[in-house]
């Protein structure tokens, strides 16, 4: 059995324990507006998408135009929340100071906020430049557009690829691009519940599981 070429992290509730802290910013600042929602609405509609994709959808479910610095104060206030309250997942640090398999991380989060969030988590010695972003691709997910852009800058073979995702458009994303996929579930958006997928997925909740993860990937691995 050989190793997988490359393993992509997505960030938020993989990397980071950052979505209930998102989605807790984000319901602020649409009540603020007139529009309620609660954490299991952001989790089914939300996760992992782009906030462009985000607000789009907002402002079609709603049928209201989001002010013009919405964006902006979102965003401040939730690296401001960041900054004293962010972590990283449990286990994480130990699991990526050990990780013998060339890895890089794929999100539809900014530049800005992954850059920020990997520093505060203390992450991002782990990974340098290998950081991609929805930005730098024509379609975030659930296309497979990022993740085969990752995988080209690393020099991997998609076919020879491990995701780590939590979320949907994760998942789409990855088999799309003709990856495995493997779904975190230790981030507290959720910890404790059962993961509910389109279609059958492995899932995980502890890093300390992930040798047998990439054990049983490996087997898959053409």
């Amino acid at each position: 059995m050989t190793l997988p070429d490359l393993i992509i992290f997505d960030c938020d509730g993989v990397l980071i324990d950052s979505e209930v802290l998102s989605a807790d910013v984000l319901i602020s600042e649409l009540a603020a507006i007139g529009a309620t929602i609660d954490r299991d609405y952001v989790r089914k509609h939300f996760l992992g998408r782009s906030f462009p994709t985000v607000a789009r959808t907002i402002s079609e479910s709603f049928a209201l135009t989001l002010p013009g610095d919405f964006e902006q104060r979102y965003r401040s206030r939730l690296l401001s929340l960041f900054e004293t309250e962010l972590r990283p997942t449990p286990g994480i640090a130990n699991l990526l100071a050990t990780l013998s398999v060339p890895s890089c991380v794929a999100t539809s989060s900014s530049p800005p906020r992954v850059a920020r969030s990997l520093a505060i988590s203390g992450l991002a010695e782990h990974f340098g430049d290998r950081v991609f972003t929805a930005s730098q691709v024509a379609k975030g997910k659930p296309a497979p557009d990022l993740f085969l852009f990752s995988a080209d800058r690393m020099g991997a073979d998609p076919a020879r690829t491990l995701v780590i995702e939590d979320s949907g458009p994760g998942i789409a994303a990855a088999r799309a691009a003709g990856m495995d996929v493997v779904v975190y579930t230790g981030g507290s958006h959720l910890r404790g519940r059962p993961y509910l997928s389109d279609s059958p997925v492995r899932t995980f909740d502890n890093w300390a599981d992930f040798p047998q993860v990439l054990a049983q990937s490996t087997s898959r691995t053409p």
